[in-house]
C-alpha cells in the first residue's frame, strides 16, 4: 500500500524535547523547558476549577458547536458567533483552511521562515508554495504582494512571526491589504497577540471587519496556558467561516478544552499579568544578549531569536547538558543555523538560561581555539 505521492517528502513535525526525556537521557534531576513557547505561569486558576467541575462528564460528547465559548468570544471580540470557527489548536484551523480552499494547481504565499504548518498543509492539498524571504527577520509584504498571480488563493502572515518574534505594523498591513485582490484570502495568524505591547501592532479583528478576505487566527495554547488541551479558533466573515466549518470534524474540541477556555476568557487579569511579566522578561533577555555581544531580533511574542554566532546545534546540545531545553535554529522548522529560539520564562528560568548560555559560549569559544 502506498500513500499519496505528494506527501512522501513531507517532514514529520518535531516538537521540543520533553523534560522527562531529557532527564532520562542525560541523568539530570532538574530541567527547564524554554523550547515550545508555553506559558511559564501555567493557566488561570479558574480554568483548572472548570476542568475539575466537569470531570464527571468525561463519558459525554462535547458540544460540537462550542456554543457557550463562542458566545463569550463573540462578546470579548465584538464579532458575531457565526464568524468564529474552533479547532484543536489554531494549527487545526490552518489545516481546515487549506483543506477548504486549496487544490492542486493553486498557489499560496508565505514567508520562507515562518510557522511550518502553512507549508505542510498546503503541500498536502497539492498547492504550489511560494516562499518569500524575510527582510531583517520580518515579513516583506511588498515582495509578497509582488508574488501574487491569478493562481494565488491564500497569503499567510504570522504576526508576531514564529520563529523571529518580529511584527509587521498597522500601517504596513493596511497598505498591503488595500492592494491584495479581493479574491485572495489573507490569513493573519495572531497566536501571540496577547503578548504584544507595541502600539503599532495592527488589530486583526478590525481588519476582519474592513476586509472580507481576511481571517485571523487565535489560540489558547500560548498566553492562556492551555496548550495541552488543544483549542484555538479563527475569525472571519460568516461566508468564509461556513466554508471552513464544512470540513471541520465533528467534536473536534473536547469538553474540558471548551470549559477551561471559557473560564480563561473570563480572567483577563491573568492575561494582563502574564503580558507584563513577559515584557519584563524580554527586556532582561535582550539586555543580557547585548552584554554577551549577541544580536537578537526585536521580540513581540513570548520568545526571542538570538544569534549565538556559532553552530546552533552545538549550543543547543550543550545547553541540554546543563538542563535547559531551547529550540535550535539548525532545525528545518527554524532555519537559522547560528541562532537559537528561547521562550521567555519566569525570572528564575530566565536567569538560569542566561547563566547556562554564558557558560556554553565560554566553553565553545575555548574549544574553537
Amino acid at each position: 500500500m502506498q500513500p499519496k505521492a505528494r506527501i512522501m517528502h513531507l517532514p514529520v513535525y518535531q516538537p521540543g524535547k520533553p523534560i522527562e526525556e531529557v532527564k532520562r537521557e542525560l541523568g539530570l534531576t532538574h530541567v527547564i523547558k524554554l523550547a515550545s513557547n508555553e506559558n511559564p505561569f501555567g493557566c488561570s486558576p479558574k480554568a483548572k476549577e472548570a476542568i475539575i467541575a466537569n470531570l464527571d462528564q468525561a463519558n459525554m460528547y462535547p458540544d460540537g458547536a462550542s456554543v457557550d465559548l463562542k458566545a463569550a468570544l463573540s462578546a470579548l471580540h465584538g464579532v458575531e458567533p457565526d464568524q468564529i470557527v474552533f479547532g484543536a489548536g489554531s494549527d487545526e484551523v490552518i489545516l481546515m483552511i487549506a483543506r477548504a480552499f486549496l487544490s492542486p494547481g493553486d498557489e499560496t504565499i508565505m514567508a520562507d521562515r515562518t510557522f511550518p504548518q502553512y507549508k505542510h498543509n498546503a503541500e498536502i492539498e497539492g498547492a504550489t508554495v511560494i516562499e518569500v524571504p524575510l527582510k531583517e527577520g520580518t515579513h516583506d509584504l511588498d515582495a509578497m504582494l509582488a508574488a501574487v498571480t491569478d493562481k494565488t488563493k491564500i497569503i499567510w502572515v504570522c504576526n508576531p512571526n514564529n520563529p523571529t518574534s518580529t511584527i509587521v505594523t498597522k500601517d504596513e498591513v493596511d497598505a498591503f491589504l488595500a492592494k491584495v485582490p479581493s479574491s485572495v484570502m489573507v490569513v493573519l495568524d495572531e497566536a501571540y497577540v496577547e503578548y504584544v505591547v507595541d502600539e503599532r501592532f495592527p488589530n486583526g479583528l478590525e481588519l476582519v471587519k474592513r476586509y472580507p478576505n481576511v481571517v485571523t487566527l487565535r489560540t489558547f495554547s500560548k498566553a492562556y496556558g492551555l496548550a495541552s488541551l488543544r483549542i484555538g479558533y479563527g475569525i472571519g466573515r460568516p461566508e468564509l467561516i461556513k466554508s471552513i466549518n464544512q470540513v471541520r470534524e465533528p467534536f473536534n474540541t473536547t469538553l474540558f478544552a471548551q470549559v477551561a477556555a471559557l473560564a480563561a476568557v473570563q480572567d483577563q487579569e491573568f492575561i494582563a499579568r502574564c503580558r507584563e511579566a513577559n515584557a519584563a522578561g524580554i527586556a532582561y533577555l535582550r539586555e543580557q544578549f547585548d552584554r554577551l555581544g549577541l544580536r537578537s531580533f526585536p521580540a513581540h511574542g513570548n520568545f526571542v531569536l538570538v544569534d549565538v554566532a556559532r553552530d546552533a546545534k552545538t549550543v543547543y546540545e550543550e545547553l541540554l547538558k546543563k538542563g535547559v531545553i531551547v529550540r535550535g535554529g539548525h532545525t528545518a522548522s527554524i532555519g537559522f543555523p547560528t541562532m537559537i529560539r528561547v521562550t521567555v520564562g519566569s525570572e528564575e528560568q530566565n536567569r538560569t538560561f542566561i547563566e547556562a548560555l554564558t557558560a556554553v559560549l565560554e566553553e565553545t569559544a575555548v574549544a574553537a581555539e
